[in-house]
């Protein structure tokens, strides 16, 4: 599908919504943490005195005991793995004890190798492939399909084209789970790949800051501010603030960015077993020098410099992303614990941009002005705990979801079809258009998802665990979207099977079956709706835990099947109609096998690691389907530091995939090298040195889509954190 179907199809999803951060100065936002700091030292005094330095001198977590299970903040432990998860069935479950394939992206292995945004964890996760399409547009996939699930705390909407806008930074976040394969009793709705889910930094009960400056290759600067603790002298209520902002140019011709990050929390214990917690998250993203769309693959292929870019000097994609939530957690009797949260997210962008198709010696404009507002509201009622049966003790999770998301999007052309050299796209010179007022395309459509879930874990012996689960779901949606029906209206329940059998205190065999849908709006040959797309996903894996739990592992082997996919636009020339586009679609099976690591193999060495291969089939022909998705991919990021100087910290992360083509042009197997160096001044001051391709390799970001662009050469950064 062109460029131009996918920004007529694909509007604006992910990040980001006029929000107050647009109006509201980081000097501001600097008083706000200053007056937290204030706040917080002035009860630091009062706060039980912190506990020894663990390993390697970091300050170990002080865990408050709240009123709802949730899995042990990542941040304070200098691990690489977690003690436990919830993304899979909200049961407070280790890795070793969760029947699918889970790999986790610590607050550690953030800050070590600085990965500052989304495509960089995702970048460095097991399984998981990113697609960077254009300069501030990104798609993701696992196990061969598009990722389509991204949550915030296990709660989400899955986007409504697939791509990511604006890029989510991590300033926010504690750590970054990735859940793969199908996720129907937890998601309801998405593509049987994964599901992403961002966990929230929260307040912590002692007083904790920490400050970071960044310096880099291409002008980029950026600053870091983050402070938690008390309130009040009681320690009832606390509250956490983070402040983010980032400016730099790029490697590619033309492109910048300027963008900020503000992240607020307040936590309150209304009693010794009810707390209530608030917050929001605003990121504001403004990128001038665009790409929509990008180089045409046979002028890529034919060996551009790497800073070859189409984004004309006037173009730019602005985008905000808004989310508030309010989260109340009460236990009940008998250890069943109740939680209720209300999410409210605004995603917003506004943009001029140019288009150009066509290839190399035959280039033609397509300019766009574009904007897109999305108004989300999620709501989550749900019981945890434990109850008997046959002298044994069980587990239960019972809950409801709702959800709405009404988007509005207009979209204004002009100088459309004009021929232009391919010196002219390369340079960037094409005069910015008189777009006008009047809009050529639009969209205006609301959808409502509706679901009830329930998930069993039956403890049958002190070995078998059997995990029986299913959620009922309700979808509607109704309006336009650029002159097409976006309507559909269904109802589907899917199931959840895992089974866990512990084989001794480290080892333990599993096996689960999920199943997953995603409803559509596009029409096929006979203008009917298409079926919604069907996926499900089954696995069978061994997973370890080793080194007193520092260490984990697991090998799956996995067969995922998405049907009714929908694949690029066609024409049907009926001069009874007029003729219209119409949709074919495409069932496709993936079938494979993953290895998965992370944790400590011995005092000061880290390590998270994963490889996977898979084959991907056309189920109707047998070929081969979605080329452009590497069939091998190999992760690894470890660090270590030095016995003899234990301030020194060391580490380098390889990311390496197989071959990947499409019919414009193939990009052969490559690998990537970051390497890192971090050194501890004093027990508060650090730095971090990060360069990143050490080798200079030159490849191309994606194959995605019939245009793409190079990936950045050898760049550095230098990093000087403080900690309190």
């Amino acid at each position: 599908m062109s460029a131009r179907a996918n920004h007529r199809a694909r509007p604006s999803t992910r990040p980001l919504a006029r929000s107050s951060l647009a109006h509201t100065p980081l000097s501001r936002a600097a008083r706000m943490l200053l007056a937290l700091l204030a706040g917080s030292a002035a009860y630091a005094q009062d706060a039980p005195a912190p506990a020894a330095p663990a390993e390697g001198g970091v300050l170990p977590t002080l865990t408050v005991k709240g009123s709802a299970p949730i899995a042990a903040p990542s941040e304070g432990t200098g691990e690489y793995k977690t003690r436990a998860s919830t993304t899979a069935t909200k049961l407070d479950l280790s890795n070793r004890e969760t029947p699918q394939s889970i790999s986790v992206i610590t607050r550690a292995q953030i800050e070590d190798f600085s990965l500052h945004s989304a495509n960089d964890v995702l970048s460095n996760t097991t399984g998981v492939r990113v697609e960077r399409v254009e300069t501030d547009r990104t798609y993701f996939s696992a196990r061969g399909f598009d990722i389509s699930n991204f949550q915030v705390d296990g709660l989400g909407l899955p986007f409504a084209t697939g791509d990511q806008m604006g890029d989510v930074d991590t300033a926010a976040y504690d750590r970054v789970e990735v859940l793969r394969g199908a996720n129907g009793l937890l998601s309801s709705t998405g593509n049987p790949s994964a599901t992403v889910n961002f966990v929230r930094k929260r307040p912590t009960a002692t007083f904790q800051a920490s400050a970071g400056l960044t310096v880099g290759s291409w002008d980029n600067r950026r600053l870091d501010g983050d402070v938690s603790g008390a309130l009040n002298k009681a320690g009832t209520v606390r509250g956490r603030l983070v402040l983010a902002g980032q400016q730099r140019d790029s490697y590619l011709d033309r492109y910048s960015i300027d963008k900020t990050v503000l992240h607020g929390v307040i936590e309150a214990d209304l009693g010794t077993d009810t707390v209530l917690t608030a917050g929001v998250t605003q990121q504001r993203n403004r990128p001038d020098g665009v790409m929509w769309g990008a180089v045409p693959l046979d002028m890529v292929a034919d060996g551009l410099p790497r800073s070859s870019s189409t984004g004309a000097d006037w173009a730019y994609w602005n985008t905000n992303d808004s989310i508030a939530f309010a989260e109340l957690s009460h236990a009940l009797n008998s250890g069943w614990q109740v939680k209720g949260t209300v999410t409210h997210r605004e995603l917003s962008s506004d943009a001029e941009m140019l288009y150009i198709y066509g290839s190399s010696g035959a280039l033609f404009t397509y300019p766009s002005k574009y904007e897109h507002n999305e108004r989300q509201w999620l709501a989550d009622l749900h019981l945890t705990g434990p109850f008997s049966l046959a002298g044994r003790e069980h587990q239960a999770v019972v809950g409801v979801n709702w959800s709405r998301s009404a988007n509005r999007l207009r979209s204004t052309y002009a100088d459309v079809g004009l021929p232009i050299s391919d010196e002219d796209v390369l340079d960037g010179n094409f005069p910015k258009p008189d777009f006008g007022d009047d809009v050529d395309g639009s969209a205006d459509f609301t959808d409502y998802r509706r679901s009830l879930y329930g998930v069993m874990r039956f403890n049958l012996t002190d070995q078998w665990k059997l995990f029986t689960g299913a959620n009922l779901t309700r979808v509607t949606s109704s309006g336009m979207q650029y002159g097409e029906p976006h309507n559909y209206r269904k109802t589907k329940l899917t199931p959840y099977l895992g089974v866990v059998y512990d084989l001794d205190a480290q080892h333990s065999l599993y096996a689960s079956y999920t199943k997953i849908f995603n409803p559509q709006s596009k029409t096929d040959f006979d203008r009917q709706v298409v079926p919604p797309v069907e996926g499900s996903n089954a696995e069978v894996g061994i997973k370890g835990e080793w080194f007193d739990q520092r260490l984990t592992g697991s090998l799956s082997v996995f067969q995922v099947k998405q049907q009714n996919t929908v694949g690029d636009s066609l024409f049907n020339d009926d001069p009874d109609t007029g003729g219209y586009f119409y949709y074919p679609t495409v069932d496709a099976t993936s079938t494979g096998f993953e290895l998965d690591m992370a944790g400590r193999v011995t005092p000061g060495w880290d390590i998270s690691a994963g490889y996977t291969q898979l084959r991907l089939k056309d189920d109707d022909t047998g070929d081969n389907a979605r080329t452009f998705v590497p069939r091998r991919t190999l992760r690894v990021s470890t660090t270590y530091r030095v016995p003899t100087l234990d301030a020194l910290k060391f580490g380098m992360s390889v990311n390496w995939q197989s071959r990947t083509e499409r019919a414009e042009a193939e990009q052969s197997a490559y690998a990537l090298l970051d390497v890192m160096a971090r050194y501890d001044f004093t027990r508060n001051l650090s730095a971090v040195l990060k360069v990143n391709n050490v080798t200079n390799k030159k490849y191309i970001s994606s194959l995605y889509w019939a245009q793409n662009f190079y990936g950045a050469p050898r760049h550095a950064t230098l990093s000087l954190n403080w900690k309190y």
